[in-house]
């Protein structure tokens, strides 16, 4: 996550002390640049066609950038997904349910750089059962590769390492166009219904529940804590922690040097920084042009990975339209404070009784970002 350095001018003057006598060359270094590479790796030349599908495939989307997969190669052919359960989020996540949408994300990404080299892949979910509770060390699914001449790139494949999570305001002069909704909804696939929205009455009112609803999450302590303790302040925790919330870039790293901007302020709601987190969350939220959402007919841990493969599809085709797509989950969690917003975006999406809202998402026109911090392949390989 990146904040905008627009919503911090009331905290700027000792930060511009020193970031003035810091001089150019601690403004160049403040990048992280090691943390990024795997995005310039992905595809790399691997001899052995399952790494080189999953070094795309660790670019995928995932809560809080948590990046909970675990690849086993010991059977050769084949791929076994895991879940990391030190990286889940027991407060905003209790159910394990955003992490199994994430974990379908990684697997669509695995399907489609597979495909375009001319791989088909069978895939068993949960082999070997699964908790409807929370997710355990069994398998997520067990993939063979197989080599196939029917098979052809998907054309989404080619915007996976162009793909970015845009947490920045969209321009407001601009509105979505409905043939880039039209072009969304058709990029899901399966059993999953997308919505989409751009119409003003729903727009007032989705930018209020989801405001809403972050406010429930930031100002319930225990799931404020959560994503304090995920924060990477500065290029060197980036580097040594690539995931969680990084609070990258000269001007955010000089602030936590001069004492603005901490983990300690962060979590303070009588603090600066806190408040002026929250105005600039607002401005976030207040600049939606338009919605996108993922409905299932249950919330079973299949169809939260189905959930998740349409996801990804949908955020690569939001890519290759050029438009800007946030996740807002806060009013999705399944903690209890956030029940009565949970209940309110179903009734206002038109959910019949038994569906699930799997996703929720903002879309506009905006600047470009940066791409996500990422754990290196090697990392994320049980053993080869």
């Amino acid at each position: 996550m990146s904040l905008n350095r627009r919503s911090f001018l009331g905290l700027t003057g000792a930060t511009a002390i020193v970031l003035t006598a810091g001089g150019g060359a601690f403004i160049m270094t403040r990048s992280p640049t090691a943390a990024i590479t795997p995005w310039a790796a992905a595809g790399g030349k691997y001899a052995d066609p399952r790494l080189r599908a999953v070094s795309y495939a660790i670019l995928a989307p995932n809560p809080h950038n948590r990046q909970p997969w675990i690849v086993d190669l010991r059977t050769d052919g084949e791929v076994q997904l895991l879940c990391d359960t030190g990286r889940l989020l027991p407060k905003t996540d209790p159910r394990n349910r955003q992490i199994v949408i994430g974990l379908g994300c990684f697997l669509e990404l695995l399907r489609l750089a597979a495909g375009a080299d001319g791989y088909r892949l069978d895939v068993d979910e949960f082999p070997e059962g699964v908790s409807e509770a929370n997710i355990d060390g069994r398998p997520i699914a067990r993939v063979r590769f197989v080599k196939s001449d029917e098979i052809s790139a998907d054309p989404l494949f080619d915007q996976i390492v162009r793909r970015r999570t845009n947490k920045e305001p969209f321009d407001m002069a601009l509105p979505v166009r409905d043939s880039d909704l039209q072009a969304l909804a058709a990029a899901g696939q399966g059993s999953v219904a997308v919505g989409t929205t751009s119409a003003s009455n729903d727009v007032a009112r989705l930018r209020d529940l989801t405001w809403r609803a972050h406010l429930t999450e930031i100002m319930t302590p225990r799931t404020a804590l959560e994503s304090v303790r995920l924060m990477r302040i500065g290029k060197s925790e980036i580097e040594a922690n690539p995931d969680g919330i990084d609070l990258g870039g000269a001007f955010l790293e000089t602030m936590n040097r001069v004492g603005i901007l901490t983990r300690q302020e962060l979590a303070d709601p009588e603090s600066s920084a806190f408040q002026q987190g929250l105005e600039m969350y607002r401005e976030i939220t207040g600049t939606a042009m338009g919605y996108v959402w993922l409905t299932t007919e249950g919330n079973s841990r299949r169809q939260q990975l189905a959930a998740g493969r349409a996801w990804v599809r949908i955020n690569l085709k939001s890519t290759e339209l050029g438009l800007g797509l946030h996740p807002l989950s806060q009013s999705l969690q399944e903690y209890a404070e956030v029940k009565p917003h949970l209940d309110e975006v179903h009734d206002t999406l038109g959910a019949r009784p038994g569906q699930r809202i799997q996703m929720l998402g903002r879309l506009g026109y905006g600047a470009e970002v940066a791409p996500s911090p990422r754990w290196p392949l090697e990392t994320r390989i049980r053993e080869m």
